[in-house]
Protein backbone atom coordinates (compact mmCIF):
# COMPACT_ATOMS: atom_id res chain seq x y z
CA UNK A 1 0.00 0.00 0.00
CA UNK A 2 1.73 2.94 -1.07
CA UNK A 3 -1.49 5.86 -0.52
CA UNK A 4 -3.55 6.23 2.47
CA UNK A 5 -7.35 7.34 2.14
CA UNK A 6 -7.60 10.88 0.65
CA UNK A 7 -9.71 12.39 4.35
CA UNK A 8 -8.16 11.65 7.76
CA UNK A 9 -9.17 12.98 11.00
CA UNK A 10 -7.56 16.43 11.81
CA UNK A 11 -5.89 17.35 15.16
CA UNK A 12 -8.37 19.08 16.28
CA UNK A 13 -11.26 16.99 16.15
CA UNK A 14 -8.68 14.35 17.98
CA UNK A 15 -8.25 16.61 20.64
CA UNK A 16 -11.86 17.63 20.96
CA UNK A 17 -12.70 13.92 21.08
CA UNK A 18 -10.00 12.77 24.00
CA UNK A 19 -12.42 13.33 26.92
CA UNK A 20 -15.11 10.68 25.07
CA UNK A 21 -12.61 8.50 24.24
CA UNK A 22 -11.21 8.06 28.02
CA UNK A 23 -14.87 8.12 28.98
CA UNK A 24 -15.38 4.30 27.49
CA UNK A 25 -16.11 1.73 30.30
CA UNK A 26 -13.34 0.04 32.55
CA UNK A 27 -14.88 -3.18 32.41
CA UNK A 28 -17.27 -5.43 30.29
CA UNK A 29 -16.79 -3.25 27.29
CA UNK A 30 -18.64 -4.75 24.19
CA UNK A 31 -16.43 -6.17 21.25
CA UNK A 32 -17.90 -3.61 18.26
CA UNK A 33 -15.80 -5.46 15.53
CA UNK A 34 -13.45 -8.66 14.72
CA UNK A 35 -10.56 -8.28 11.86
CA UNK A 36 -8.43 -11.15 10.48
CA UNK A 37 -5.74 -10.14 7.76
CA UNK A 38 -5.06 -13.12 5.63
CA UNK A 39 -2.56 -11.83 4.01
CA UNK A 40 -0.68 -8.12 4.34
CA UNK A 41 -3.01 -5.07 3.19
CA UNK A 42 -6.06 -7.48 3.34
CA UNK A 43 -9.05 -7.44 6.12
CA UNK A 44 -11.82 -9.77 6.49
CA UNK A 45 -14.30 -9.04 9.06
CA UNK A 46 -15.54 -12.19 10.90
CA UNK A 47 -18.12 -13.02 13.29
CA UNK A 48 -15.53 -14.43 14.86
CA UNK A 49 -11.93 -15.70 15.65
CA UNK A 50 -10.55 -18.40 16.36
CA UNK A 51 -7.58 -17.92 19.04
CA UNK A 52 -4.62 -20.20 20.36
CA UNK A 53 -2.01 -20.23 22.31
CA UNK A 54 0.47 -21.08 19.83
CA UNK A 55 -0.76 -18.55 16.86
CA UNK A 56 -3.26 -16.00 18.22
CA UNK A 57 -5.49 -15.66 15.82
CA UNK A 58 -5.82 -18.71 13.70
CA UNK A 59 -5.46 -17.81 9.87
CA UNK A 60 -4.09 -14.00 10.48
CA UNK A 61 -0.95 -13.52 8.36
CA UNK A 62 1.13 -11.92 11.39
CA UNK A 63 1.52 -15.66 12.38
CA UNK A 64 3.05 -16.64 9.25
CA UNK A 65 5.07 -13.17 9.46
CA UNK A 66 5.38 -11.20 12.77
CA UNK A 67 7.23 -8.11 12.55
CA UNK A 68 8.31 -9.39 16.19
CA UNK A 69 10.45 -12.35 16.63
CA UNK A 70 11.71 -14.25 19.25
CA UNK A 71 15.95 -15.01 19.06
CA UNK A 72 14.87 -18.19 17.11
CA UNK A 73 12.66 -16.42 14.96
CA UNK A 74 9.53 -17.56 15.76
CA UNK A 75 6.99 -15.80 16.52
CA UNK A 76 6.81 -13.05 19.95
CA UNK A 77 3.56 -14.58 21.77
CA UNK A 78 3.59 -10.85 23.33
CA UNK A 79 1.59 -9.39 20.12
CA UNK A 80 -0.07 -12.18 18.79
CA UNK A 81 -3.80 -10.39 19.31
CA UNK A 82 -4.01 -6.89 18.87
CA UNK A 83 -6.97 -4.83 21.23
CA UNK A 84 -8.08 -1.36 19.83
CA UNK A 85 -10.09 0.86 21.77
CA UNK A 86 -13.22 1.12 19.59
CA UNK A 87 -13.53 5.16 20.16
CA UNK A 88 -10.69 5.37 18.80
CA UNK A 89 -11.42 3.69 15.77
CA UNK A 90 -14.32 5.74 15.27
CA UNK A 91 -12.50 8.80 15.16
CA UNK A 92 -9.78 7.27 12.39
CA UNK A 93 -11.31 4.64 9.96
CA UNK A 94 -13.64 7.64 8.18
CA UNK A 95 -14.32 5.66 5.18
CA UNK A 96 -14.43 2.26 5.92
CA UNK A 97 -12.71 1.02 3.69
CA UNK A 98 -11.50 -2.29 4.60
CA UNK A 99 -8.38 -1.32 2.81
CA UNK A 100 -7.46 1.57 5.52
CA UNK A 101 -8.75 -0.46 8.64
CA UNK A 102 -5.72 -0.71 10.90
CA UNK A 103 -5.62 -4.24 11.31
CA UNK A 104 -6.19 -4.66 14.64
CA UNK A 105 -7.76 -8.01 15.28
CA UNK A 106 -10.62 -6.60 18.27
CA UNK A 107 -11.95 -3.25 18.44
CA UNK A 108 -13.42 -3.07 21.83
CA UNK A 109 -15.23 -0.02 23.60
CA UNK A 110 -13.30 -0.27 26.86
CA UNK A 111 -10.44 1.77 28.83
CA UNK A 112 -7.30 0.11 27.35
CA UNK A 113 -5.26 2.18 29.41
CA UNK A 114 -2.22 1.44 31.56
CA UNK A 115 -4.07 2.62 34.86
CA UNK A 116 -7.11 -0.06 34.35
CA UNK A 117 -5.16 -2.52 32.37
CA UNK A 118 -1.61 -3.10 33.69
CA UNK A 119 0.54 -5.32 32.27
CA UNK A 120 0.00 -8.83 33.07
CA UNK A 121 -3.91 -8.27 33.63
CA UNK A 122 -5.86 -11.11 32.34
CA UNK A 123 -8.96 -10.29 29.98
CA UNK A 124 -12.18 -12.87 29.05
CA UNK A 125 -12.64 -12.19 25.57
CA UNK A 126 -15.26 -14.61 24.35
CA UNK A 127 -14.16 -18.06 25.68
CA UNK A 128 -10.58 -16.87 24.88
CA UNK A 129 -8.24 -15.02 27.93
CA UNK A 130 -5.84 -13.26 26.92
CA UNK A 131 -2.45 -11.47 28.68
CA UNK A 132 -2.01 -7.81 28.37
CA UNK A 133 1.63 -7.60 26.99
CA UNK A 134 4.61 -5.45 28.25
CA UNK A 135 4.86 -4.84 24.60
CA UNK A 136 3.45 -1.42 23.42
CA UNK A 137 1.25 -0.85 20.32
CA UNK A 138 2.30 3.14 19.57
CA UNK A 139 2.14 3.36 15.76
CA UNK A 140 4.04 2.35 12.84
CA UNK A 141 4.69 3.63 9.16
CA UNK A 142 1.46 1.56 8.34
CA UNK A 143 -0.78 3.45 10.85
CA UNK A 144 0.33 6.88 9.87
CA UNK A 145 -0.34 6.20 6.15
CA UNK A 146 -4.18 4.46 7.17
CA UNK A 147 -4.80 6.68 9.63
CA UNK A 148 -2.90 10.29 9.26
CA UNK A 149 -0.30 12.34 10.47
CA UNK A 150 -2.43 13.78 13.22
CA UNK A 151 -3.87 10.63 14.42
CA UNK A 152 -0.48 9.24 14.63
CA UNK A 153 0.95 12.02 16.74
CA UNK A 154 -2.03 12.24 18.81
CA UNK A 155 -1.43 8.33 20.01
CA UNK A 156 1.94 8.93 20.16
CA UNK A 157 1.82 11.81 22.42
CA UNK A 158 3.65 11.59 25.28
CA UNK A 159 1.04 12.71 27.80
CA UNK A 160 -1.02 10.09 25.79
CA UNK A 161 1.13 7.01 26.34
CA UNK A 162 -0.17 5.84 29.23
CA UNK A 163 -3.99 5.75 27.71
CA UNK A 164 -2.95 3.51 25.53
CA UNK A 165 -4.93 4.96 22.35
CA UNK A 166 -3.03 3.09 19.71
CA UNK A 167 -4.18 0.28 21.61
CA UNK A 168 -2.90 -2.73 23.24
CA UNK A 169 -1.00 -6.52 22.70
Amino acid sequence: MKAGPTTTVDAATLAASLPQVLAAPQDNGPIRLLCARPAPNQRSFPDQLHLTRAVGVVGDCEAANPWLKLPDGSPDPRNQVSLMPARVLDLVWLDQNPLFHPGDNIAVDLDLGAANLPTGTLLQVGTAVLRVSDEPNDGCAKWKLRCGRAAYDWVRAKAHLPYRLRGLY
